[in-house]
């Protein structure tokens, strides 16, 4: 057994799914493996490869993640040739001859590289060798979606061992994930709306909302940290992190020091 690479289960036995917790967890999503939560409603891990499934999604994710960021920025930029109507080109949006020529050039260009890398070797690179030992004690499959494809080096950058090459695995599947649902929004929006995405978005024109929301943010979560309990009371617990309460107890009494300035002013007019 490697002691160092991933341990198998990390649920246990039987255990209800994190993601629907009144649902049986799929008995092959133990929790070996980034980005599982036991989500399985329709069974499909029962008879399918696991490791399959996993190529499958992380392709669609990865793709997704370049389609959020692209179609907001095509409504932005795009001469109008290129847009419908101020929209970007979908099966739901429609085409024109310029843009369906563009999409079958960018989509054949993913088929070309989908059939030149779906049956590629991983044990001889870099960051192959390096999956199929941390992932040892799980199969022998290596980590799906491997293309040995770092240029910036950031695969190591918050530790160079088993765990924290899982967890920073565990981010790219949740912001695909994310992104599969942002981009199938934005198609839906504009199909019943008529309207670009980017209209009236707080996201994409100047406007005060969404610096006071980031800082609402920011200041939430320097007094605050969201947990999940263990017991099922509640869904999130609310503690102060550990300077938190001192910032609480300090605003309050700035607040209280500005309103007993203000009542004396007043008492003096």
């Amino acid at each position: 057994m490697n002691t160092g690479g991933i341990q198998p289960g990390r649920y246990a036995p039987g255990a209800q799914s994190i993601a629907i917790p009144f649902m049986k967890r799929p008995a092959a999503l133990n929790g070996s493996h980034a980005g599982d939560f036991g989500f399985d409603p329709l069974g499909f891990t029962e008879d399918n490869d696991l490791y399959a499934m996993q190529e499958a999604e992380l392709r669609h994710g990865r793709l997704a993640m370049l389609a959020v960021i692209g179609w907001p920025l095509s409504e932005l930029l795009a001469p109008d040739s290129m847009l419908q109507n101020g929209m970007a080109p979908s099966v739901l949006n429609g085409f024109n001859p310029i843009s369906f020529v563009s999409t079958a050039v960018i989509f054949a260009g993913f088929v070309f590289f989908k059939f030149k890398t779906a049956l590629r070797r991983t044990s001889n690179n870099s960051n192959g060798i390096k999956h199929r030992e941390d992932m040892a004690n799980v199969w022998k499959c290596g980590v799906a979606g491997d293309y040995n494809f770092d240029p910036l080096g950031l695969y190591d950058s918050i530790g160079d061992d088993a765990v924290a090459r899982k967890n920073l695995r565990e981010v790219e599947v949740s912001h695909g994930r994310s992104a599969m649902l942002g981009i199938t929004a934005f198609v839906i929006w504009e199909k019943l709306t008529g309207h670009a995405i980017v209209e009236n978005s707080m996201f994409f024109h100047p406007n005060l909302l969404l610096p006071f929301l980031t800082a609402a943010y920011i200041a939430f979560t320097t007094i605050y940290e969201v947990s999940i309990p263990a017991e099922n009371s509640k869904l999130l617990q609310f503690d102060y992190t550990s300077e938190g309460e001192m910032k609480v107890e300090n605003l309050k009494k700035s607040v209280g020091k500005t309103i007993t300035k203000i009542s004396n002013i007043g008492k003096k007019n």
